[in-house]
C-alpha cells in the first residue's frame, strides 16, 4: 500500500496505511503477551473478589468503580462476566462483591491484579469538599474445572444458608438459596447467591473455596522460597500495588513495575493492559 501510494501520490491512503500499521502492532504485543502466559493454570477462567478497605462510604464506591473497571476491560477482550456474589451498603457503593470472567487465558491476564487498589480523590460525599484516600482489595483466583480435585475434610467446613440479597428475579428473598461456606482451619470464606437454586450456589461456593485453598498452598510455597531470597512482599493494607490519582493531579501508577498512565479516565473504563502486560512482561525477564 506504501508502494501504491508513493507511485499514485494518493495522499489519501496515508491515514489508513498508519492504522494498519498500528492494528499491526497491537496484534504483535498481544501476540507477545500470550505467549508469556505459560502458567498452569493461566488459560482458566478468572474469579474475582473484592473488599471495600478502610475509607468508609469512599471506599465502597471505590470497590464498585474497580468492579465495574474490570468488567469493561473484559468487555473490551471479549470476555463474559458473570456475578457470584454482591452485597451493595444501602448509603451506596459495595461491600463486597464476587464474579467470574470467562474467556481464553482471563486468568492469566489477571493473576497479577491480586492485592490492594488504592484511590485518592475529592470526596463526592464530603460537604466540605476534601481530599480522601479509600482502598480496595481484589483477589484473583483461576476457576477450576471438574478435573481438580481438592481433598476437603467435611469436618473443616461449616455451610450457612441464608436469604439472598440481590435485586429481581423469581427466587431472590423468597428462600434461602445463598450459600456461605467457612473451611474452619484456614477461616477462608466464600459466599455465592445469585443462582436460582441453592445447590448451584454451593457448587460454585464449593469451586471458590478450591481455589483459594489452592493459591493459599502456593503462596505458602512461594514464600518458603522467597524466605530464602529475601524478596516476598505479602498483601496488606499498607501495601498498595496500584494507585488510581484523581487530584491534585491525574495519574494511575502501578508500584511494582512503575507503569503509568495520565489517561485516569481511560484505565476507570477498562484500559488497564498497560499495567497487565508490563507485569508479564517484567515477571518473564526475571524468570
Amino acid at each position: 500500500m506504501i508502494d501504491l501510494a508513493i507511485e499514485e501520490s494518493e495522499e489519501s491512503l496515508v491515514e489508513e496505511i498508519e492504522a494498519d500499521f498500528q492494528s499491526l502492532v497491537n496484534k504483535i504485543e498481544e501476540m507477545k503477551i500470550k505467549i508469556l502466559l505459560s502458567g498452569e493454570y493461566d488459560q482458566n477462567n478468572a474469579i474475582i473478589s473484592i473488599h471495600a478497605g478502610s475509607g468508609g462510604l469512599d471506599a465502597q464506591d471505590w470497590a464498585e468503580i474497580l468492579m465495574r473497571m474490570y468488567t469493561r476491560w473484559s468487555e473490551r477482550k471479549g470476555f463474559k462476566v458473570r456475578t457470584l456474589d454482591y452485597l451493595p451498603d444501602k448509603e451506596g457503593g459495595i461491600k463486597s462483591a464476587a464474579f467470574l470472567i470467562e474467556g481464553e487465558n482471563a486468568y492469566g491476564y489477571l493473576k497479577n491484579e491480586k492485592g490492594v487498589h488504592r484511590l485518592v480523590r475529592i470526596s463526592p460525599f464530603d460537604s466540605s469538599g476534601r481530599r480522601h484516600t479509600s482502598f480496595a482489595s481484589l483477589d484473583v483466583m483461576p476457576e477450576l474445572d471438574d478435573s481438580i480435585v481438592i481433598d476437603i475434610n467435611v469436618d473443616d467446613i461449616r455451610i450457612d444458608t441464608y436469604r439472598a440479597s440481590g435485586a429481581g428475579g423469581q427466587h431472590v428473598n423468597k428462600t434461602d438459596s445463598a450459600i456461605r461456606i467457612t473451611h474452619l482451619p484456614t477461616n477462608i470464606v466464600v459466599t455465592c447467591q445469585n443462582e436460582r437454586s441453592q445447590h448451584q450456589n454451593k457448587d460454585i461456593a464449593m469451586k471458590m473455596l478450591m481455589a483459594k485453598l489452592l493459591d493459599l498452598k502456593e503462596r505458602e510455597q512461594k514464600e518458603k522460597i522467597e524466605e530464602l531470597k529475601g524478596d516476598y512482599g505479602q498483601i496488606s493494607w499498607g501495601n498498595q500495588i496500584r494507585s488510581y490519582v484523581f487530584h491534585p493531579y491525574t495519574m494511575v501508577k502501578d508500584h511494582r513495575t512503575n507503569a503509568e498512565s495520565g489517561n485516569v479516565q481511560g484505565v476507570m473504563d477498562g484500559d488497564i493492559d498497560l499495567f497487565i502486560n508490563e507485569k508479564l512482561s517484567q515477571d518473564a525477564v526475571k524468570d
